[in-house]
């Protein structure tokens, strides 16, 4: 019976106070839904690069494969006449763009129809009669449905792709049926077609991907490693995977913790919340208990009353996450494309485990949120419990010792970051804890400086001014709840922002000191942060004569393993004259370019000495065309293209090491009095139609760059809107709370006297400087956080060095964003008390 009543309580309560709930609902349902949709749009990405690659690799359980280049394909014939020869495919696979439709990348795979059926059995029945036209007619392939609906085509039909800036037509001789959805989702996007025609179209004649195997037994696979000429290495498909994983780590790792940070404001704004209502029902909880009901019922009812808006919340959140993550997932996708590897997703994947993920931890941080009210509901004697004074007292009371409990707690953050590990769970937890330790010192804070404020805003504002500065200290049990609350929301997006604007200023200098040449060219790529694509040949030479071509530097961008890592090799052919455009992390430039010159040497990036812990005077092993070889590192340069690391060596010592003579990039310097502009006009004619080029000058490509930077932080800027969005729901939600549990406090005033004009004036007084306040500690609060995230956090995540900014604008924002919702905060209890009858205002319940 006791229990029914209590529920009915319940009930009532929050059907009173409809707003607030529906404030706290909306809180927890964004929190939930940031995190379930950033989950849900990276997993839909990653999973549907690796079901691409499990399908393309098949049953193979080894793989042949060689440098940037690939393998000979004559390998494979001598494979083929060994004795005793192991089950082989040869493979060739690349990318291309469609050039209609919605212009995704395709991948190519190139294969023989007659070693195929051990390894794959995606073409069914009714293509096999299309074998004899892919061996004998160039330019042909097969698609799967549907790709073949994507792009608009049937069979017989024909399209064209875009491939390292040159335009191959295609005619498609059958469609592909896929026997399962999975099957389907994991081969949308493929190209199938023979070996020699994927040759052609992606530009590797005589050269192969790979050589997929089938071995049975270790004894196999160690007669083959000792076969191997130099130059080729045996591994498992596995491998590939686990690269992947590798490289995007640190991206999805990041992206998830920027949205935890949004449940963790949302895991305030329920502590807040449930405070208030332990609170708003003091004396009720009070005369229950002097009834009868126990500690426990009390408890129980507060976590019941939490959890019924955690289920509901997290449902709604889930509901939301799963709308949101169909946006976020081309976000993703496109800085998966800008970063690593080409992707191509549009659906998301529904994954059971990230939404139950999701409702438990919407459900656990809502009952872990409302775990401290529900004790302090129960805890405290009845008539404590319905005396207001006593808390305030404790309150008062405890907010010293809660400030050096939270020294203490900012102390061990301290260490915790401090520590001499590249592990990020430290780090988190040392911002976690940066977070907590301050919002321990807002109720000592609060007082102390309410205190100090009532003459200034006495002053200011006469009577009015000083009670809302005393009303703010004889409410500490509310108010430096409902700061603490609003400071750590504002705070996260300071912080944020600032890491944001950090690293761009960052980037922006980099790429001032770094792009020295006038004029860049380049083949396009369907990766924007590298360009592998290279020059058909003969035509570097041509451009390199233009008229008005000072001098001129190539680069040629390869990807490889390194330490099992996918890693930028980079061969330049340095221009004579230019000052090199290089800053150094370790050595000074005249002792780096000097011991470059020596054979085998080579320069690192910053990440990858960060994270793999090479240093001057150490050796990389590099998987070479004849063999691994090590070569000694004579410097490590900043560099903020790629944050798994890149390799730099000169073009001499690369064309001893490697077959490969392509040029990837080609820059130019103009020659004095030439006009860039005109320079660029000269070069696109020099090209004419042999191959499409970006044909950019300085200025343009520093533009171009900044662009792909800032494609990439779009989803953080997305993240960082929803915490303000959450943060601005804090702020009202917390503030509206106080000022209308101050019901009967106003009903005091207005009996004494007290004008409807003079309350609305306190009302707007108290939470416009409880905002202030909130926006006061947010400031120093969200600049620490920056700090965290940009000297330790991104250090560990990519391994940059960047230099803070504190940009003016975003602090200013923060002290809006704090007052705007204060003053929102005020408008409907200072109508609403203006409008109410005090004699009704102060009947007891």
């Amino acid at each position: 019976m006791s229990r029914r009543l209590l529920a009915r309580a319940s009930a009532r309560h929050l059907g009173k106070h409809p707003w607030l709930t529906a404030l706290s609902l909306l809180g927890i349902a964004l929190g939930v839904s940031v995190v379930v949709s950033i989950d849900l749009a990276s997993t839909s990405a990653l999973r549907s690069f690796e079901q691409s690659t499990e399908t393309v690799t098949g049953r193979a359980t080894h793989q042949l494969v060689g440098g940037p280049t690939g393998v000979p394909d004559a390998l494979y014939r001598e494979l083929r006449l060994r004795p005793g020869a192991p089950l082989a495919a040869p493979v060739v696979e690349g990318s291309v763009r469609a050039l209609r439709g919605d212009r995704r990348p395709l991948t190519v795979l190139g294969v023989d129809p007659f070693a195929e059926a051990p390894f794959r059995s995606y073409a069914p029945g009714e293509a096999s009669g299309a074998v004899n036209l892919l061996l004998t007619e160039p330019g042909t392939v097969l698609l799967p449905v549907s790709t073949a609906r994507l792009l608009g085509v049937g069979a017989g039909d024909s399209f064209e792709v875009g491939v390292g800036g040159l335009k191959r037509k295609l005619r498609v001789v059958a469609l592909l049926t896929p026997p399962d959805e999975r099957t389907a989702r994991a081969m949308e996007g493929l190209v199938l077609t023979d070996v020699s025609t994927a040759q052609e179209l992606i530009g590797r004649p005589e050269r192969l991907s790979r050589i997929d195997l089938k071995l049975d037994t270790e004894a196999e696979v160690a007669r083959l490693r000792a076969w191997l000429p130099a130059g080729v290495e045996l591994v498992r498909p596995s491998a590939r995977g686990g690269t992947v994983d590798q490289m995007t780590r640190a991206f999805r790792t990041n992206l998830t913790a920027l949205s935890f940070l949004a449940l963790v404001v949302g895991m305030f704004l329920i502590y807040n919340t449930m405070t208030f209502s332990v609170v708003q029902r003091r004396g009720l909880l009070g005369r229950l208990r002097a009834l009868g009901i126990t500690r426990g019922e009390l408890f129980a009812l507060v976590l019941g009353e939490a959890a019924l808006l955690g289920v509901v919340g997290t449902v709604a959140g889930l509901l939301l996450g799963v709308m949101m993550g169909r946006g976020l997932v081309g976000l993703v996708t496109q800085t998966l494309n800008d970063l690593y590897f080409v992707v191509s997703v549009r659906r998301l994947s529904l994954e059971p485990w990230t939404l139950a993920k999701g409702l438990g931890l919407g459900l656990g941080a809502t009952l872990v949120a409302a775990l401290m009210p529900a004790w302090e509901a129960a805890r405290s004697a009845p008539v404590t419990t319905m005396r207001r004074s006593t808390a305030e007292d404790v309150t008062r009371n405890r907010a010293p010792k809660l400030a050096l409990l939270g020294l203490l707690t900012l102390g061990l953050g301290g260490g915790l970051l401090a520590l001499p590990t590249h592990a990020l769970l430290p780090a988190y937890a040392g911002l976690f804890a940066v977070l907590l330790g301050t919002a321990l010192l807002v109720p000592w804070t609060t007082e102390r400086l309410a205190l100090a404020a009532a003459r200034p805003l006495g002053a200011m504002f006469g009577m009015l001014g000083r009670m809302a500065a005393r009303g703010v200290r004889a409410s500490l049990s509310r108010t430096a709840v409902a700061l603490a609350a609003l400071m750590v929301a504002v705070a996260t997006t300071v912080g944020v922002g600032l890491m944001v604007t950090s690293f761009r200023g960052t980037v922006v200098t980099w790429l001032e000191a770094s792009l020295q040449a006038d004029v860049f060219v380049s083949p396009p790529s369907l990766i924007a942060r590298r360009g592998y694509s290279p020059f058909v040949p003969g035509l570097v030479e041509q451009l390199r004569a233009t008229p008005g071509v000072a001098a001129s530097s190539t680069i040629r961008v390869v990807q490889m393993n390194v330490g099992g890592v996918p890693t930028d090799l980079l061969a330049v052919e340095f221009a004579q004259g230019p000052e090199r455009p290089y800053r150094f992390k370790e050595g000074t430039p005249d002792t780096v370019w000097r011991e470059l010159e020596a054979p085998d040497t080579l320069l690192v990036s910053e990440p990858f000495s960060y994270h793999r812990g090479v240093h001057r005077g150490d050796t990389v092993q590099l998987p070479t065309d004849h063999g691994p070889k090590a070569f000694r590192v004579v410097g490590v340069y900043f560099d903020y293209g790629s944050d798994t690391g890149t390799v730099l060596i000169p073009r001499a010592t690369y064309e001893r090491h490697f077959d490969d003579r392509a040029v990837s990039g080609l820059a130019l310097y103009a020659a004095p009095g030439q006009d860039v502009d005109a320079l660029v006009a000269k070069v696109l004619a020099r090209a004419g139609d042999t191959q499409m080029l970006n044909v950019r000058p300085n200025r343009a490509l520093r533009e171009g760059s900044m662009e792909v930077f800032d494609r990439t932080f779009t989803i953080t800027q997305v993240l960082r809107l929803l915490a303000i969005g959450v943060a601005f729901i804090g702020v009202l939600s917390a503030l509206m709370a106080l000022q209308l549990e101050r019901a009967r406090e106003f009903a005091v005033l207005r009996a004494t006297g007290l004008t409807p004009g003079q309350l609305w004036g306190l009302v707007s007084l108290q939470t416009g400087f409880l905002g202030l306040l909130a926006g006061l500690f947010a400031v120093p609060l969200g600049v620490a956080l920056a700090a965290i995230l940009v000297y330790v956090i991104n250090q560990r995540s990519f391994g940059w060095t960047l230099q803070l900014a504190l940009t003016p604008g975003i602090l200013l924002q923060a002290l809006v964003l704090a007052l705007v919702a204060a003053a929102l905060a005020g408008l409907y209890p200072a109508w609403k008390m203006a409008r109410a009858n005090p004699a009704l205002a102060l009947r007891e319940e």
